[in-house]
């Protein structure tokens, strides 16, 4: 067996610097036309959205006698953000409702667009939440939420 690289083995030619740089050129010439263009800014778009996929990132931390929930909720206002609470999970839903009227002269009515947006994210702790007791601020784009660790009566066993 030869120790020759198996390009070298094939036909004795050593590639040149050349063939290498017209290589990368007629690749990235290749990138920068349509239709591959338009899939790269269509992936970069997704990406720069505030929640690509459909998700935001959430952080769950323990400390001794309470849990804290983070979410980053960058570009939300407060009044879209809800808290909705069962016996052992807490779920994080964000609705974002736009109307758009577009009217021309005389106010006659040209055309209209609504969306309607909802993401969500349910958490699941290993303990009964009192919601009385939850805790929740909303400051820059950050979205803390503290939940108590209610802890049961402790019964000794007797002999």
């Amino acid at each position: 067996m030869s120790n020759m690289p198996p390009s070298d083995q094939n036909n004795n030619k050593k590639l040149k610097p050349e063939q290498f740089r017209d290589f990368f050129r007629t690749m990235n010439d290749f990138i920068h036309e349509k239709p591959v263009k338009g899939v790269l800014q269509s992936i970069d778009e997704f990406f720069s959205s505030p929640f690509p996929g459909g998700a935001f990132p959430i952080q769950v931390r323990e400390s001794e006698d309470k849990y804290i929930i983070t979410a980053e909720l960058p570009g939300v206002k407060k009044e879209q953000i809800r808290l909705n609470i069962l016996p052992n999970q807490l779920t994080i839903s964000i609705e974002n409702n736009e109307s758009e009227t577009t009217e021309g002269l005389n106010n006659h009515f040209f055309q209209k667009r609504i969306s309607h947006e909802r993401l969500s994210r349910t958490i699941p702790l290993p303990v009964v939440i009192n919601e009385k007791m939850v805790k929740a601020s909303y400051r820059d784009g950050l979205l803390t939420i503290t939940v108590p660790m209610l802890r049961g009566k402790t019964i000794n066993i007797e002999d």
